[in-house]
This record gives structure tokens, sequence and C-alpha cells, in this order.
């Protein structure tokens, strides 16, 4: 039994601090992480790694420095690039690369089971809190760490295979690594919250029906690490764990002196051997402690080492305001689930260490009553008992719930619900549609132009239209110099858009979760100045009217706007997120400042908020995760005369996608329920003939006929919209198409403002600052005109807005100013008579900005010259800035006529140029014309002074951006999300994937056009194939891969359905077994759900079930090759467009009947013997061209892969390896000369081969072994020449005449060409710089040099053996795979085109061979009939 008084918080919380030195580390008690504070999401997935993650300092890591880090899946952290999971996570420690594991298991996220947060830091608070945390566990350490990582696996899964008699798991784990470092140590902490680990191993994927679990393992292992010159041996490790008990014990005890946390001492730049663990005594979880909940104090808490572990973002702290971050939630019984004096501790996960507003508590009516809670805490099954005898109940304090609520007992307290009819949270409710006034101060310091205005105690005023969303806030006595920087600040009222928007059916507005009380901090950053504003509104409840009282605070830097000048923001929409007593939402974006001085230009910004509140605890909790709050209007404007900052917003509040075409279909509704209304009524439903302009084929325009009484609704209805049906079912909504009421002359517009059309609405813009109060009201009364709503007339004339020398007439919906006899002007001003014409509109304009708002001239503005006849001059320059320009009669700039200061003028008179491309683009999309329906939110594009694209384009809107080309097409692989770093647009554009180039070369054809009929694929935007493909003029369509290859059994002729490519397809049963390979496939494609994202990884099989030698991640660029297990070969991953050089190691499965493996002798003269798969062909040499007539077969080899090959010109014998076979291989070139092996033993890929004439021995690479051998030409003999610090050699040449020998080796990370003598010595590098994937490698006997073909550079280059005269030949290869050098040409093999490829030495590509039967070539070597 444990007392604890209800009004003596700060004893229980001593008390609470004082058990915590037993009780393990507490979830929310660890590192803050996610989102909210700037964390970076790792993809999910079964086997994922970040992108690299370049740290803004090295850090050590033992004994080596590292600037770069990877987050894997797996629990762990390494300083490179991680190899495929199946190569490390079901082995120990060491590793063979390096490793900071708090938890390496197999672990999945896949499908949403858990999310992996991680980022670099430099905050303050958090390097505080390291600092501390090292001292604990190093007292004797001087340790102030610079920078800070932190990576966190929130409720991860273990990788289970869901089976039809088995369902997963559930259970998920939750720890966190923190690396704090400065230039001379590091440090790594391990945190496991005490409910953070549920599983302590994973089962092997290959374990198949073996029952066997892995446990985890915990520690550090250095990797493999440069041993003597050309060797790498095991590097130092450190394990924590070594059984499954000593990973439970993980949040059981520690070495820093809490349970659950883990301290090491992981790198220095001084000596240093392995990891030292913390020295702090160990300390063990007392499990018989009770864990007591916080609870919020009656009174104002401050504790002094808060901010030490404060959580939150700075930028939305409050220091009037007292926070704590949040302890375990109370649990939430669900519906049906309440038992009386039972809590289950099952509820939603909080947001990432949110803090949340605590507000206090009412004063106790008890007078601080003691209560007794009594507690008996089950392990087992992890329910509390509570005794509720003195529980908060109704019956004591209803009278904190409104009187228009309810209140309801819980096992654990009570709640308060709205009655029905209103809404709200229940301690505070509103009548429902009633509209709602809001009242409350503005304060705080604003710096424009590091200039700052003090705003004083000024008044904030909102009305909001309850019933359509509809908030107007005005904010008065605002100071000019903050008055026109503050209009694009619209999310001051957009508060009170969101408390009281239009509700959409199964959504709520904020009001409804908040109430009345809550605080809301909001971040702005304004692009391009990065100006930041903080505001932070409070609402402290509603007074004895039920008007909302709402404090705003304003603190930080806008940027400049010029005086008079407008702003306009356009619609846009904002997802919120919604937690326990927290919503949170971020968005962008873009406004538009238009000024006499700039013009038209637009900027954004960014707001990052959120809103705490406190929410009832003890009744069912909603299920509300997220709502898209939808502005489809916004109105801002300063008045200066009356110091008046006004914004008004439209909003409508929804479930995510509820707004998707809804357009359409809400007016069709509300154009039905009106037709009910308006009885009799009858449609005229006819075909059009002749249509008009907003009608297509198979559409009529609808036209309504209604009786007298009722013609003002139904013209509401049909003046704004002209709805399209389809003539077959006459009663689906095709679209609308919106009437332009200012064109059409219907208006509600005052003769003092012009008409702008909307769409469904238009809006009134006051034409002089005079009439701008006025028009104000008039603008609202207009759009209220246009919604069709009651409309009240205002007598104007009551303000006196006219002239003294003028006298204004009311009428309904408007009024007139008519200067008296004697004067003249438009009644606004008013001018004594004199027997001169009245002023133009250009002399208006010129002298109200001469005289300014107090009769000053404004500095630095520009003044429009008139000519004699007060007409605008058709050339207008800026006295201030020195530019240029053209306008129309009306004193429009025309477009393009803009010039720089100091540049010549353009003729004003000479006829306007032509629109560009991108003009009419522009000003198609913003027309309002028949045809072209303006979409709210459509994209504009952006176009320069000339008219043309800009390179980089932005989606105000959706905040997207991405570069274009001079057509305006976007380039692929530029578009950035909203809030991410913009693409330099003038870098190089990325090469074409292989989608494009496989279409843009049959779009191209031969002679330089498309080739008529012929099949071009369709690529999406980021450049990879569309899944379905259909042939444009044979009509079949089917489903391909991510390489462009069908896929089995989804071909469909003409007219027939089409196949869901998302779906996995059935292919025809095989008589044959399932391959390891489709076995894995078929697992993956059920882990998946049948649909695979792009980036997830599913083993590529051919036809025969075999793993390709080429894998890849989904359609990336990272790749690798696979052995014929699919196990990868080391040093084979790529990163770049450049695939890897893959050979297959089995053999396709021969499907005729197999000929005779005998010789066909090639033809007389001099032949070039190449490589293919199961055969060796002959192409017979006419002088250096190729006779591709005579080409034939020179021996059929089935079941072999012939890779390297090369020729014994004295006793006409070709040699060959045998991948497949894992074989060497000769054969004469007599007629019916039989193969033979010479050697067959302790091959694995045997590939590059060359034979020394002079001496009588053979060469080879094996590139599995990583090693280069030699034998006598009879197998004889045979030792290894070298077996160190090779990779992936693959190509190999000898020079008899001089007893050299070359090779290549494609390592990716290190490509090199080496020569060394034939016996071995003197080996050395002799190209390192500028290659990739060096394939290709002859000897070229005319020249004495060395030549190569590169697959990743596209070159063919030559050099001397002594590493001079490097030179390149040809710079615009495609695949090349192996090379010959003959007379004054290099015949090289292809893979792009599958065939030989003839270069001149001259750089000219003079020739090709493609054989009939297309497959990769490989190895090339020339048969003279004499040794040359």
């Amino acid at each position: 039994m444990i007392s604890v008084s209800s009004h003596c918080w700060c004893d229980r919380f001593q008390q609470q601090q004082a058990q915590q030195q037993q009780q393990g580390i507490d979830r929310h008690s660890i590192y803050p992480y996610g989102l909210f504070h700037g964390d970076v999401t790792l993809q999910e997935g079964d086997d994922e790694t970040s992108k690299v993650i370049t740290l803004t300092r090295p850090m050590y890591f033992y004994e080596a420095t590292f600037t770069k880090l990877y987050v894997a899946t797996n629990g762990i952290i390494s300083t490179q690039d991680l190899p495929m999971e199946k190569q490390y996570v079901d082995d120990g420690f060491p590793t063979d690369f390096p490793v900071i594991a708090p938890f390496l298991a197999d672990i999945d996220t896949s499908k949403g089971r858990g999310s992996i947060f991680y980022r670099q830091t430099e905050s303050p608070v958090v390097l505080k809190r390291a600092e501390a945390d090292v001292k604990r566990g190093f007292p004797d350490a001087t340790f102030t760490p610079s920078h800070a990582f932190i990576a966190t696996w929130e409720n991860v899964s273990a990788y289970e295979e869901e089976t039809r008699s088995a369902s997963l798991s559930g259970r998920v784990n939750t720890f966190q690594v923190v690396l704090a470092y400065n230039e001379k140590d590091t440090y790594a902490l391990f945190l496991y919250p005490e409910d953070g680990l549920q599983f302590f191993g994973t089962r092997p994927k290959e374990s198949y029906n073996v029952e066997i679990e892995l446990p985890a393992r915990v520690g550090f292992s250095r990797g493999e690490v440069s041993y003597l010159i050309f060797s790498r041996t095991e590097g130092p490790y450190y394990s924590v764990t070594s059984n499954e008990q000593s990973i439970k014990n993980l949040y059981q005890m520690g070495n820093q002196g809490e349970p659950g946390v883990w301290l090491f001492h992981v790198g220095s730049r001084y000596s240093f051997q392995n990891v030292v663990p913390a020295k702090k005594e160990e300390v063990i979880l007392n499990p018989g402690s009770p864990i007591l909940d916080a609870m919020f104090p009656d009174e104002e808490y401050s504790d002094p080492d808060e901010d030490e572990y404060d959580s939150i973002d700075p930028e939305f702290q409050d220091s009037t305001t007292t926070e704590f971050p949040l302890a375990h939630s109370p649990p939430q019984p669900t519906p049906g689930e309440v038992q009386q004096g039972h809590l289950t501790l099952a509820h939603r996960p909080l947001p990432k260490h949110a803090i949340l507003q605590v507000y206090p508590n009412p004063p106790n009516p008890s007078g601080g009553e003691v209560f007794s809670v009594e507690e008996n805490l089950d392990f087992d099954s992890g329910v509390i008992h509570y005794s509720t005898d003195n529980k908060e109940t109704c019956e004591r304090f209803q009278q904190q719930c409104s009187q228009s609520a309810q209140c309801t007992d819980y096992s654990t307290g009570f709640c308060c619900h709205c009655n029905p009819g209103f809404y709200g949270n229940g301690r505070h409710c509103l009548p429902n549609g009633a509209p709602q006034r809001v009242n409350g101060k503005v304060r705080g310091t604003v710096h424009v132009g590091g200039s700052p205005v003090d705003l004083g105690n000024i008044d904030l005023h909102a009305y909001i239209v309850v019933g359509d969303g509809r908030a107007y806030t005005a904010i008065s006595e605002v100071p000019e110099s903050a008055g026109w920087v503050l209009m694009p600040v619209a999310p001051i009222g957009a508060l009170f858009g969101w408390l009281f928007a239009l509700e959409l059916p199964n959504s709520v507005n904020g009001f409804s979760i908040t109430g009345a009380e809550f605080t809301r901090h909001a971040i702005v950053t304004f692009y391009p100045g990065n100006q930041r504003l903080s505001i932070i509104q409070t609402g402290t409840g509603l007074d004895n009217q039920n008007y909302l009282n709402v404090d705003t605070l304003l603190q930080g830097s806008v940027p400049p706007i010029s005086p008079g000048a407008t702003v306009q923001i356009e619609p846009f929409k904002d997802i919120y997120h919604y937690y326990p007593s927290l919503i949170t939402s971020t968005s962008v974006r873009e406004f538009k400042v238009v000024s006499a001085e700039n013009g038209a230009e637009t900027f954004t910004f960014q707001i990052k908020q959120n809103i705490t509140y406190k929410d009832c605890s003890h009744g069912p909790r909603s299920q509300l995760e997220t709502q898209e709050l939808r502005i489809e209007r916004v109105f801002v404007m300063y008045v200066k005369e009356e110091r008046i900052l006004r914004y008004a917003i439209t909003n409508k509040i929804g479930q995510l996608g509820s707004f998707y075409g809804s357009e359409p279909v809400e007016l069709y509704q509300d154009y039905l329920e009106i037709m009910k209304i308006l009885t009799p009524v009858t449609l005229e439903i006819t075909t059009v003939t002749q249509q008009p302009a907003a009608c297509q084929v198979k559409v009529s325009c609808i036209h309504a006929s209604v009786p007298q009484d009722s013609e003002e609704m139904a013209v509401t209805v049909m003046t704004h919209f002209q709805m399209m049906f389809d003539i077959e079912t006459s009663n689906d909504v095709l679209y609308t198409v919106d009437v332009d009421e200012c064109a059409e002359g219907l208006s509600s517009c005052s003769a003092h403002s012009h008409c702008v059309n909307l769409p469904g609405s238009h809006r009134c813009v006051c034409e002089t600052l005079v009439a701008q109060s006025n028009c104000w009201e008039r603008s609202y009364q207009a759009e209220q005109s246009a919604l069709g709503e009651e409309r009240q007339d205002v007598d104007e004339c009551h303000e006196q807005p006219c002239h003294a020398q003028a006298l204004c007439m009311n009428s309904p919906g408007s009024f007139q100013c008519q200067c008296q006899p004697g004067f003249h002007g438009d009644g606004f001003q008013c001018h004594p008579q004199n027997g001169s014409r009245p002023k133009t509109h250009c002399e208006h304009h010129r002298d109200s900005l001469q005289s300014g708002g107090a009769g000053i001239s404004v500095a630095g503005a520009f003044i429009p010259q008139c000519d004699e006849e007060g007409q605008y001059r058709s050339l207008q320059c800026h006295g201030s800035t020195g530019h240029c320009w053209c306008v129309d009669n009306r004193g429009q700039e025309r477009a393009g006529t803009r010039t720089p200061p100091g540049s010549l003028p353009r003729n004003c008179d000479e006829p306007e140029r032509p629109k560009s491309e991108c003009e009419q683009h522009r000003d198609s999309i913003q027309s309002r014309g028949d045809r072209e329906v303006p979409v709210v939110g459509a994209f504009i594009p952006q176009c320069d002074e000339e008219g043309q694209y800009r390179p980089l384009q932005c989606h105000s809107s959706t905040g997207h951006c991405w570069c274009v080309d001079s057509r305006g097409q976007e380039r692929a692989g530029t578009r950035t999300p909203p809030g991410s770093p913009r693409v330099n647009c003038d870098e190089p554009v990325r090469p074409k994937t292989q989608c494009q180039q496989h279409r843009d070369s049959l779009q191209s054809g031969g002679a330089g056009g498309p080739l008529v009929g012929a099949f071009i694929p369709q690529c999406d935007e980021e450049g990879q194939y569309r899944p379905l493909q259909c042939h444009g003029s044979t009509g079949h369509c089917w489903c391909v891969d991510n390489r462009g290859q069908e896929r089995e059994g989804t071909r469909t002729p003409p007219g027939s359905p089409r196949v869901n490519c998302d779906q996995p397809v059935l292919v025809r049963p095989s008589e044959r077994p399932e391959t390891v390979c489709e076995r894995w496939r078929a697992s993956l494609l059920q882990q998946y759900g049948g649909q695979p994202d792009s980036h997830h990884y599913l083993p590529q099989c051919d036809s025969s079930g075999e793993f390709n030698p080429v894998q890849c991640y989904g359609d990336s660029s990272y790749c690798w090759c696979v052995d014929q297990n699919g196990r990868e070969v080391p040093g084979t991953r790529s990163h770049d467009a450049v695939k890897p050089a893959c050979i297959p190691t089995v053999a396709p499965p021969s499907m005729r009947p197999l000929p005779r493996p005998d010789v066909t002798p090639p033809p007389t003269g001099t032949s070039l013997l190449y490589a293919q798969g199961q055969q060796i062909g002959v192409l017979p040499l006419n002088g250096t061209q190729m006779d591709k007539q005579r080409s034939s077969v020179l021996l059929a080899l089935h079941g072999s892969i012939v890779v390297g090959i090369d020729y014994d010109c004295r006793e006409r014998k070709v040699y060959w390896t045998d991948l497949a076979g894992r074989t060497i291989n000769r054969a004469s070139l007599d007629p019916g000369s039989e193969p033979e092996i010479i050697i067959n033993t302790a091959l694995t890929s045997p590939e590059g081969l060359a034979v020394d004439v002079s001496r009588r021995r053979i060469f080879w690479v094996d590139s599995t072994q990583d090693k280069i051998e030699t034998a006598n030409l009879d197998g004889g003999e045979r030792r290894v020449l070298f077996d160190t610090d090779l990779v992936n050699p693959r190509a190999m040449i000898v020079d008899s005449q001089t007893g050299s020998l070359f090779w290549t080796d494609w390592n990716r990370e290190a490509p090199k060409i080496e020569t060394s003598s034939v016996d071995g010595q003197n080996r050395r590098v002799l190209v390192q710089e500028g290659i990739g994937l060096p394939n290709a490698l002859s000897y070229d006997s005319t020249t004495r040099q060395i030549c190569w073909a590169d697959a990743g550079t596209k070159r063919l280059e030559c050099i001397s053996p002594n590493g001079t005269g490097r030179r390149v030949i040809q710079s615009n290869l495609n695949y090349p795979f192996s090379m010959v050098s003959f007379a004054n040409h290099y015949y090289f093999t292809d893979w792009r085109r599958d065939g030989v490829i003839a270069v001149g030495r001259d750089n000219q590509l003079t020739d090709e061979f493609l054989p009939d039967q297309r497959s990769h070539l490989y190895g090339i070597t020339v048969a003279p009939p004499r040794c040359l």
C-alpha cells in the first residue's frame, strides 16, 4: 500500500527518482529521436542500408579515422558499405568489415513492422547529456564531445516466414546507439529500454525445417586490416554478449550506473588496442520495484536539470511554459475491454519523445485529500490492479465538464463528452454551426532587414463562419513597418481555420479535440532568405459569451516587402498527425509578392508546428492518426490608413485522400439538392450538334428552367459552374466548367474594384488605396453572393467613403460616389473644374504615388510616366533601379521587354514578339477560356525574361522542384521533395538509363528517323521501364521486369483485358522441380505481398531457374555478381550505371540435338576465333575486313561456358577456359579433332588465358580464388605465380618476345592493370588512374604498346610497358569484354551488341559482326596461318 498526497507532487517525484536508480531506463528517457527531431528514416525492408552519411568531422573507430557511416536494418552501423546480409548476419564476431553492433540479428521492417531513425547532431542539449553519461562511466576521463551520431531501432521485428499454419509472433525490439566524439576520442552508448527487448535471436533464413535460433551479437569489430604490403588480416573485436542469457541481461544490467545503459570507449587518436568498457560497477534491475507513472503537478514545477534532458527542438521552447517529458501515458481500455479495477497497458504509441504542455489542474475541491493506491504488479500478465475507492469520479468533479456536456465514469477516472448538437472536447463545448468569435492580444518583436519592430500589445479579433469553414482575422494597430511584411504570415489566422474547419464525413476539426485550452508552437522559415519566425499561440479558454481567448507571441525575422505591395497565397493542403495530447504538421507553401518596384516575385516558406493540449486519458482513445486540412482560398491585406492586418481563409478538413476528385461530386450533389427544392424543375438534356467550346464529344450541356420565385438560387449554381454529363448515362458528372463571372458581367464587385475570376467564384480587388477598407467588406459580400448565401446590404455611405466634395449614393450591394457640380473626378478624388480635362488613369496612378499616403512621396518607389494626353508612355523606366520596360495602354508591362540598367532600352514601337513556348504553356494554364479549365493547385511553369523555361521549376502546391530542358521537359532524376535541397540544374545531365537508351535508339532509327512499326519501350519519370508495355502497331501488351524483359505468361492480344503487372503472375507448371533461385524468389514475393517495391531485392533467375550472373536491388544500379549458388562474388559490387561484367557459371540446357564435339576447320588465311558460351566461332578476315558470310562454328561444346581463349600458332591449337566445367582445354584445328582437357583440378572460375608461344607455357587467372597460375601446354609443371592483392582478375596477355605478363583486375573499388615477368618477378601496377572496368587487354605488336578496352570509362586506350605514352584510341565504346589487336585494327567482343566490333587505329569504328545466335560473346583471339 502506497499513500500519496495528491497536492504534494514534489515528494512523489523525488520518490520516483530514487526508485528509478534500481529500475531500467524508460523508453521515453533514451535520447530524443524521430522525424520531429530531424532524423532520417531508413526505408522499410529486410536487408536495407542507408545512403552514405558523410560526417561533418572525422570520427575515430579503434585506431583509424572514418568520415562515412552506414546504418543497416540488421542492428548495426558500419564505416563502409555493407555486403549482402547472408555474408554476415548469421556469423559471429569478428566480421570482415567494421561494425558497431547494438543488436546484430536478422531484423525485418517490411510492411510497417518498425522504424529505424538516424541523424548526426551538434545540439548542445544532446552533447551535454552525452558528456555527463561518459563522465559517469569514466570518471577520470576528460572528454567534451563536439559531435554525436544517434541511431534508433524502434519496435523492429525479427525476420519470420509467415505460413498458413503459423502467423507472425508480434515480438518487437527497441534499442539505440549514441556515438559521441571529438577530434581525439569516440565513446559509444548502447541503450536498451526496460520493455525494449522481446526477442533475443533470429532464425537463419536457410535453416529450412531445422528449429534453430541464433542469439544476437552485441559488440564491436574492426574488420580486416592491412598486413605487410599485399596482405590483409583479421582485426581486433569486442563482444558484449555470448549467449541468450547475456542478451536478456542487456536491459536488466548496465555498466554505467543505470540498468539498460552500456558505455564503451571505442576509438582514440592515441594508442588504442581494443574497446574499453565503462569502469563503473554494474547495476542490476530490481524487478520488485513498482513503476509509478508521473503525475501532473497542481502548481508549476521547475527542475534545475530539466534542460539537460529536454528532448524538444529548442525552436519550440517557450520560457513562459512549464514542460515535462512524457513518462508512461496512462493506459486506456478499448471499448468492450474495460473491467472494473483493471487497466490494460496497451495503447497507441506516443510520438517520438514529444514534450507536451502541462496545464495546471484546477484546485482540488477536496482540499488536498490524501488517497490510497494499491498496486499489485503482475509481470506475467502485464495488468496493474488499482483500488478505485478514491478515484476521481463524475460525482465529485463533474463541474470540470462544460454545461453542454455529459460526464462519464471509467475504470481509472472520468471524461467529459459534448452533448448532441454541440462539439468540443467535453470540457469546452460549442453549439454546432454557430459563428464563432476569437479575441486576444498579439505581442513580440519582429526583425525586418535587421531592424527590430516592437509590436507592443495589440488586439486580435477573428470571426469564423463555422458552417462553411471561413475564418476572418483582423489585427489592429499594426505598425506600418511590420504590417506589410506580416502579410505572408497567414499561419497566424490559419490556426482558427483549423480549429473551426468545415468537417467532411468521418473527420473532426481542431476544437473538437483540443477544446479552448492549448498551446501551438510554430516555426516559419522563409526561403530563399532563411528568415525564421516563431509563433506561439495559447488558448486560455472561453469567456462568458463563449468567445475563445487566444494570445499570440511573435519572435524572429521576416523577409522585407515593399510598401504598397500585395501578397497572393495559393490554395494548399496540410497533413496533421494526431497523438495523445499532441498534434503535429509540417508543410511547404508558396506565396507571390507583387510590387511596383520588383514586379511579381515568388517565395516559399516552411511551417513546422505542434499543438499540445490536455487529453482525457481515462476514456476510449480515438483511432484518429492523420487528417488532411485543405485551405481553398487565402486573402491577405494590410490597410495602411487603418493600420489593420487582415487574413481570410476558407478551410475544410477530412480524411487523407477524401478531397481527390471531390469538387465535381460535391458540386453535383449541391446542384441536385437545389433542384429538389426548386419545384417544378425541368431539365432539358439535348445532344449538341454544334457544341459550345466547353462541351466535348459525347457530352451534352444542361439547361435548367425554374419558376420565377426560385430563379435566384438556381442562377447561383448555374452561374458559377456548367456541369458536363455523359449522354449515354445522363447521370455521371464528367467534369465542371467554371463560368467567368467577370467576363460575363455576373460579378458583385463595386465600381472601384476589379474582378478576378476563381474556380466556382470570383474575387473583388480594390483599385485605389482610399477604397481598400470598403473594398475589403465588398469583396466578402461578393464572395458570399458567389456562394449563394443570403446577402445583407451594407450602407457604405454611412462610413463617408467619398471625397468631401462628392455625394455618396447607396444601392443594394453597392454604392456610388459622384463629384458635386463645379468639381470633376471619380468621386473618391474631386478637383475644381477649370476648363481642363479630368485626370486619366495614368495621371491618377502617378499622382497617388508622388503624394504618398500622407502627402509625402515614397522614396525609391516607381513613378509611371504619362504623355501630354495623360496616357502611359510606351517606355517606362524606374528612376532608382535603372530598369526599363515597355507597357501597354493600361500600363501593364509587356513580357520580355525589361532591360537592366546601363543597357539599351527596347524600341517599344516595334511589334510585340510572339509568345514563346513557355509563355504559351504558362498562359494556357492561367487563362480561363472556354476550353481550358484552370485546376486549383495545378502546376504553372515559370519563364525567364526571354520567355524561356527557367532551368529550375517548382510546384507551388506540392513543394516539389525539378530541372527541365529547353523544351520544359523534366530531366530524369532531378526531382526533390518539399523541404529538401534543390538540385543544381546547371550541372550536367545524368546519363540516360537503359530504358531511355533503348527507347531513343529505336526512335532515332538507323537513319535518324523512327523505325516504322517498331516497338518503342515506355519509360517512367525516373527513366525506368514501365511495368506494362504495349506495342503501338500490333496492340499486344505484356509486363516486364526492371530490365525490360518480358515476364512469362503476361502477354495479351489486342482488345483483351490487360494483366495487372502489380500482381504476381502464375507461370505454367514445369516438369522440373523449382530451383533454389526460384524458391527464394517466390518466398520473397510472398513476403512482399506480391507487390515488391522498386528498392526490394528479388533474385533474378534465368529461363532454366538458375541465378542470373548479375543481381541487382530492384531497378537500381546497386548490382553484384553471383556464383551458381547465388553467393556474391567479392569485389563485384557496383553503384554506378555500368553493371559489373558477370559471367554465368551454369551452362543453359540445350534444346536441340547435340552436334558432334569435333573441329570444323576454318578457311585458309587469318581468322578471328571468338568464344560464345557453348561454342567457339570462326570469323575469317579479308585483309582487316571481317568476312561475315564465311563465318562458321569451329567447335560445339555442349554444357560449357567458354570464356578465355588463345591460339598457339606453332602447333595450330586453340586453348580455352571452361567456366561451367571448371577446366582448361585445347583442340587442334585439324579436321575431326576433338577437345582435350589438360587441367581439371583446383579450378573454380578460370577466365582469362594466354599462351606463351616461345616458352611453351600457358597462363590463366581464377577470379574466385584470386590467383594467377601457369603450366606447360600439356598441363604439367603447374604452379601459382600470384595469390595476393587480387580481387577480380579478368584479362591476361603475354608478350613472348620480352617475357612480360600483363593482366587486369576490375575490382570496383580499385581497378588496375598490372605486369610482371613470366616467372613472377618484378610485379608492379602499370595503370591505376582513370579506369573503371578494364575487361579487355591486348598487345599491339606494331606500336609495342599495351591496349585495353574499359566498359566503365567506355574508352579504348594504349600505353607503353614502361608506363609512358598513354593515349586514347576510341572514347565511345559500349560494353567491351575481350579484345585482340591485328594489323592496324582492334577487334573486341561487345555485350551491348552481342557481336564483334572492329576499330581502326585511327579512331574509326569500321565494322561489326552480329552472329545469328544472339548471346554474350566472351574471349577473342586471332589465328594467323603462321606465326607473325
